[in-house]
């Protein structure tokens, strides 16, 4: 898989970086051990952080500046990383989807970062580009139906887009019966190092609950 940048993200997001890994994977509904470890970790965060910590979080800072640069409110489509932070530090609960995506959704509260997680074996082509959504361009977020996505980013494949970072696309979700997963770390604050733990900590959520051996990461 080629992942790239198009000129538009680069004149608007100068800082961007990206980490990607690239897995075989075995998912499943429900584990109670990665459940464990969610639990504990967001009883120490609320501990830490509360909802006005928000606006310190350099990652989410810097993907609702993405997202004002591009042309969208974020207010209004709220990147997921932000959503999941604040509805963690609201004391809400987290959705329980399945084990990628919970464990996604784990390293995504953890960093600060939204993280896409698509079936590889559904995407379209053998490329990625990261782009800008034009008007009228059509998009079905996971379970959000027909999606806005103009003025905000989101990689295509060779037939349309696939993810942006308020929801990725009903075509390439994660199901159980996912076997190839390709998930993307955003980094809109430019800092790599971050960006490749988020990754790294995915990688070893993998091998801890999805028969993994976590795969190998791609840095753009």
């Amino acid at each position: 898989m080629k992942i790239t940048i198009s000129e538009e993200i680069r004149q608007r997001c100068p800082e961007f970086v990206g980490t990607a890994v690239v897995a075989n994977v075995r998912n499943s509904a429900f584990n109670a051990e990665l459940w464990e470890e969610i639990e504990a970790f967001i009883s120490d965060y609320r501990q830490r952080y509360t909802v006005d910590s928000i606006k310190e979080m350099p990652s989410i800072e810097a993907t609702r500046t993405a997202y004002r640069r591009c042309g969208k409110d974020p207010s209004r489509y709220r990147p997921s990383g932000e959503a999941l932070v604040r509805r963690t530090l609201k004391g809400n609960e987290l959705y329980r989807v399945s084990t990628l995506v919970d464990l996604i959704n784990l390293a995504s509260i953890a960093y600060g970062y939204s993280i896409g997680g698509f079936d590889a074996d559904k995407i379209e082509g053998e490329a990625l580009c990261l782009g800008i959504g034009r008007e009228g361009e059509p998009y079905e977020g996971i379970g959000r139906g027909v999606l806005n996505i103009e003025g905000m980013p989101v990689y295509r494949d060779a037939i349309g887009g696939i993810g942006t970072p308020t929801s990725d696309h009903e075509r390439t979700k994660l199901s159980l019966e996912t076997t190839s997963l390709l998930t993307i770390v955003n980094g809109y604050d430019g800092n790599r190092e971050n960006v490749d733990a988020c990754a790294t900590y995915i990688q070893e959520l993998l091998r801890r609950y999805c028969y993994s051996d976590g795969g190998s990461l791609l840095r753009f």
